[in-house]
């Protein structure tokens, strides 16, 4: 099964999924084998990879190390056009639907798109919708844009709704590496029931408690990352 049809039929399910996402900035590929063997037996059903301002060159090799390691799927979360690799599973091709910068909404998808043409990475067309997390966080600084108010989830939902109506597969709320608040749950709950699309919900989530929250108001797929990095051990009581 394709890596889009098994996370719809998730969705569809009400399955809750789990990922971490890896940043290739601070992993090297001679970790990943301690790092993999941190995720066995725990929830954890995707491995994302990918930086806001990752240039170094080991992707590549960090990929084949992870595919090598677990049994889970690989998907590239790439923070620009370049970070691309053969060796994962698929790719979200992410628009920065949140901002009104073309360079992320549509100029770094033309540039990737020939490396894209011939490959054999499945791709996954994302809304991706950056939320008002209490910090700057990596992604506005990079794309220069403002995030969406954290206090109008209507908007949110519309906003989201316009990607769905657009084609997109798959909506992204992302409050930031290192948010200082999570995605509000109320803003969660209005989006999910305004899509008929799987909805991944990531940034500023640090505890179980809030995984399960956000399951629970209607995230397909919850995404942890600084959680991780900061605790190794963060699955020990899963």
């Amino acid at each position: 099964m394709k890596v889009y049809d098994s996370i719809f039929t998730a969705y569809q399910n009400q399955q809750p999924l789990l990922a971490v996402l890896i940043d290739p900035e601070k992993t090297q590929p001679e970790q990943v084998a301690n790092l993999c063997q941190r995720l066995q037996g725990t929830p954890v059903t995707h491995l994302l990879v990918g930086g806001s301002t990752f240039e170094g060159p080991h992707l590549e090799a960090l990929v084949q190390e992870l595919k090598r390691a677990s049994n889970v799927p690989v998907l590239l979360f790439p923070g620009d056009y370049a970070q691309i690799t053969e060796a994962a599973d698929g790719i979200l091709f992410l628009s920065l639907l949140s901002g009104r910068n073309p360079e992320f909404l549509i100029e770094h998808q033309v540039k990737a798109a020939p490396l894209l043409q011939h490959s054999d990475l499945e791709i996954l067309p994302t809304g991706y919708l950056l939320i008002e997390s209490g910090t700057e966080t990596a992604v506005q600084r990079v794309s220069g844009t403002q995030p969406l108010a954290r206090n109008n989830p209507q908007h949110v939902a519309m906003t989201a709704l316009a990607g769905q109506l657009l084609g997109k597969k798959l909506i992204y709320l992302e409050a930031g590496s290192g948010a200082q608040h999570a995605v509000p749950l109320e803003m969660i709950a209005t989006v999910a029931q305004s899509l008929a699309i799987p909805l991944i919900v990531g940034g500023g989530i640090r505890s179980f408690a809030q995984i399960q929250a956000a399951h629970q108001a209607g995230a397909t797929m919850v995404v942890i990352g600084t959680a991780f990095e900061e605790n190794p051990d963060f699955f020990l009581g899963a």
